[in-house]
């Protein structure tokens, strides 16, 4: 996945997470939510969302009523870019998950589930 982004689109897998989180808010993300929902620190996302900013694929807002914090969320471009990567990214998967068995799957994907569960809440 990484080479894929890297050669088709010129980006990282990181940057097309948060652009992932973000598509799937279109109304914004406070920074630490967005931090927490990706199990990455403040600082880390910071970076990427600074990096999209000047790329003009993500906008960044003060809250209203407190200047410490920002939502951000995809620009026009943004979302543009990211449904071209995202269906590209559904291709490369259906290509490398192509072969696994529907019960296989769906056991990984408990198995997972129950993994950023225990995670999220410091099991």
């Amino acid at each position: 996945m990484r080479e894929r982004l890297k050669s088709e689109f010129d980006t990282t897998l990181p940057r097309f997470d948060v652009m992932a989180a973000l598509y799937r808010k279109p109304s914004g993300m406070l920074m630490s939510d967005l931090s927490r929902y990706l199990l990455v620190s403040n600082g880390n996302v910071t970076g990427i969302i600074d990096r999209l900013v000047t790329d003009g694929h993500v906008a960044r807002a003060q809250r209203e009523g407190d200047r410490r914090t920002s939502i951000v969320s995809l620009t026009n471009a943004g979302t543009i870019v990211f449904e071209k990567m995202a269906a590209a990214h559904e291709s490369w998967i259906g290509e490398l998950l192509g072969d696994i068995e529907e019960e296989d799957a769906s056991h990984l994907a408990a198995t997972l589930k129950s993994f950023r569960s225990n995670w999220e809440h410091g099991a």
